[in-house]
């Protein structure tokens, strides 16, 4: 029997390396899916529909909203982004773990229609570690980034509201707690029931 997969809920200030982490443990453990968002954001060079994104007008962004169709969905800057209900229900049925790399609002959201989703959150050392990440990227101006570092600073305030916290410091240990955490939700006594019904029935009968 296939066990039902688990949803996993990461969120983490601009700049903390979330994306990064969250691409190195998907090359690291299989059975991971990273959910893709619908937007209405115009598709930007080098964005694949369907692997970046499901883009969509908004006209059809918002029958699905009526539809209740996402399990979260936000307006940010004038583009709308939302999760399908309905993808990430396929997905967990046939036994995928699925990530979504949503901010502490959308997390809200989801924690409401999915409890037994698993919530990490993404911290940077420190301001100063955080601030020289987003120079690093060198597509901001000073002034964007200092915008950014109020919303960081907003984002992290929200940290206690998850399950685990992972502090980004060096990035392989980081890594090798995401690993851990993805561990021991697939040794919960839950889904290794699931999982080893047939060997469970075997050894008890």
């Amino acid at each position: 029997m296939t066990a039902t997969g688990q949803l996993y809920i990461v969120s983490a200030p601009s700049g903390a390396g979330k994306t990064s982490l969250v691409k190195a443990l998907l090359k690291a453990v299989s059975g991971v899916e990273v959910s893709v968002s619908h937007t209405t954001r115009v598709k930007r060079d080098g964005e694949t529909p369907g692997v970046d994104y499901h883009f969509s007008d908004s006209e059809a962004f918002e029958a699905l909203v009526s539809a209740n169709g996402f399990l979260e969905h936000a307006t940010v800057f004038g583009n709308s982004y939302g999760t399908s209900k309905a993808a990430v229900e396929k997905q967990l049925a046939s036994g995928i773990d699925v990530i979504l790399e949503i901010d502490w609002q959308g997390a809200q959201q989801v924690r409401e229609l999915m409890p037994a989703s698993c919530s990490i959150f993404i911290l940077p050392p420190s301001k100063l570690a955080l601030k020289e990440r987003l120079k690093g990227r060198g597509q901001d101006s000073d002034a964007i980034i200092a915008d950014r570092m109020c919303m960081a600073v907003d984002e992290m305030k929200h940290y206690s509201e998850y399950d685990f916290l992972v502090i980004n410091n060096d990035f392989d240990e980081a890594l090798a707690e995401l690993l851990s955490i993805i561990n021991s939700q697939r040794l919960q006594m839950g889904r290794r029931q699931q999982s080893h019904c047939d060997l469970i029935n075997q050894l008890l009968n």
